[in-house]
């Protein structure tokens, strides 16, 4: 069957749904989340799942730079999308919560794609209430940990993080943040996350520092403890990745993207993410294709983070 035939799955796994005979069976599960409640400035991101979903089927087995076959190392399946309330925020995140709290409750490591970058929040409570607070890697041009937009608003795609912390779900001390740029709205605007002990890597760091530069402090600020790895396609430069909601000029090139999750191979990664793919503002699906690529980059090196653990696993 060409690639561009048949139904589109996620990097074309079969489509198993929570009682389907195979469900035990899967180690990791990707899906869509395909909603953007929490948008501030360009919507579309709704529409992101199902158009990295069609692109994504160009995905092949094996990672060329790392050797990882992810497919060979775990077994994966392609979840469907949760269910979404595109008029309601807060049902729209106890439906995602639900949604994945079935995932996790089987032992399975969630990978998605979104999305505006809130719904990492509810999968963040579904994941920690097997894990325990998490530590992150989050790759982004924003920080996502303002207090509140437009009189009041708590849950935007701004305000994930913030709320993660506020609830204990997200360890800041294990949090580490790469790629950030772009104006404030005012000085110390992003200052909250730090003082409360995120490690902020602005994009001049990360620039003059380099992958080899920043990996040791990674490594360890994440300690072993379970890690959860986010990816907002806005990290990249708009000229990679134009279809997004808030792009920043000035960011990753999609290389230094690739060689920053593959170096991240090692810490012990429980679940992670590709938010913010906007279809509409970039119909030739080149920022979806960049999406998919970085999913693919990003469950090389969870798979390799789950087998290990099952081998090392008493039996």
């Amino acid at each position: 069957m060409p690639r561009y035939a048949g139904a589109a799955t996620l990097m074309r796994l079969p489509l198993i749904s929570p009682g389907d005979a195979d469900w035990e069976h899967i180690q990791i599960g990707l899906f869509g989340v395909p909603w953007d409640g929490g948008t501030t400035n360009r919507p579309g991101a709704r529409q992101g799942p199902r158009q990295v979903r069609d692109i994504s089927t160009m995905v092949r087995n094996v990672n060329r730079a790392s050797g990882i076959n992810p497919f060979a190392l775990c077994r994966c399946a392609d979840l469907g999308d949760s269910p979404v309330n595109p008029a309601d925020v807060q049902d729209s995140l106890a439906a995602i919560e639900r949604f994945v709290d079935q995932i996790c409750a089987a032992g399975i490591a969630p990978l998605f794609v979104g999305g505006d970058h809130l719904s990492t929040l509810p999968i963040m409570r579904a994941l920690s209430k097997v894990t325990g607070p998490l530590g992150m890697v989050h790759i982004d041009a924003h920080t996502d940990t303002w207090d509140s937009y437009f009189g009041g608003h708590k849950y935007t795609h701004g305000t994930p993080f913030r709320r993660a912390i506020e609830e204990g779900i997200l360890d800041p001390r294990r949090t580490v943040q790469i790629g950030i740029r772009g104006a404030l709205y005012v000085d110390g605007d992003d200052r909250w996350g730090q003082e409360q002990g995120i490690r902020v890597i602005d994009m001049d760091e990360f620039k003059s520092r380099g992958v080899k530069g920043i990996l040791d402090e990674v490594r360890q600020l994440t300690s072993d403890g379970p890690t959860y790895l986010s990816f907002d396609i806005d990290a990249l430069d708009p000229a990679y990745a134009p279809g997004t909601g808030t792009p920043e000029i000035g960011g990753l090139t999609t290389y230094e993207a690739q060689s920053l999750v593959r170096a991240l191979q090692g810490i012990n990664f429980v679940g992670g993410d590709v938010v913010e793919v906007s279809p509409p503002f970039d119909p030739l699906g080149n920022t979806a294709l960049a999406a998919a690529t970085m999913m693919f980059e990003i469950l090389c090196i969870l798979a390799d983070a789950v087998s290990k653990k099952e081998k090392s696993a008493p039996r």
